[in-house]
């Protein structure tokens, strides 16, 4: 890996992550030890501070997050609003539709089933009550997506497994993920 590759690879795996980072992983993901990490970073957060960037860097106890920066918050809320009060999108029925059919399911594994980065899709379904979040007890820092008490009692349905189809297309998914 060289130098100059390492710059986007780091913006690359924190904006895929999406969650707070522990050092540890992402020094091992790069294949850095833990000094050559944190100068990564800085040089990272240096960037993202010399231009015009509407994103920062958050370190805090061994973590790292890629943020929106707070100046934003007005902006962001008011879209975060508008995205609320109209119907879900295509992309959250589908992902919806996946934490239905396979929940409880990481995000990673998700965004493998779509193709695409999740994250904005779940928080979404998160603040809409449509899923629920739980942590992952295989895997620190992350989190398993499953159908909120809510989504159920709305479909009418007792128990997930009582969803239209559910051990076909539960078959049909999982051998996507294969």
């Amino acid at each position: 890996m060289t130098n100059s590759s390492l710059l986007p690879q780091c913006e690359a795996l924190l904006f895929l992550h999406g969650e707070p980072l522990t050092l540890k992983k992402m020094a091992e993901v790069l294949k850095l030890d833990l000094k050559e990490c944190e100068a990564l970073l800085d040089r990272f957060e240096e960037e993202l501070q010399k231009g015009e960037r509407g994103l920062h860097l958050v370190r805090h106890e061994g973590k790292v997050q890629l943020v929106t920066k707070p100046d934003f918050h007005g902006l962001l809320e008011q879209f975060m609003k508008k995205e609320l009060s109209e119907d879900l999108t295509p992309a959250s029925l589908e992902t919806l539709s996946i934490v239905l059919y396979l929940g409880p399911i990481s995000r990673a594994r998700i965004e493998y089933l779509r193709g695409v980065n999740s994250m904005f899709t779940l928080r979404s379904l998160l603040i809409r009550g449509l899923v629920e979040r739980s942590p992952d007890p295989e895997r620190t820092n992350s989190f398993l997506y499953k159908a909120s008490f809510e989504t159920l009692k709305y479909l009418g349905l007792q128990k997930q497994d009582q969803l239209p189809e559910y051990e076909k297309f539960k078959a049909i998914l999982e051998s996507f993920a294969r």
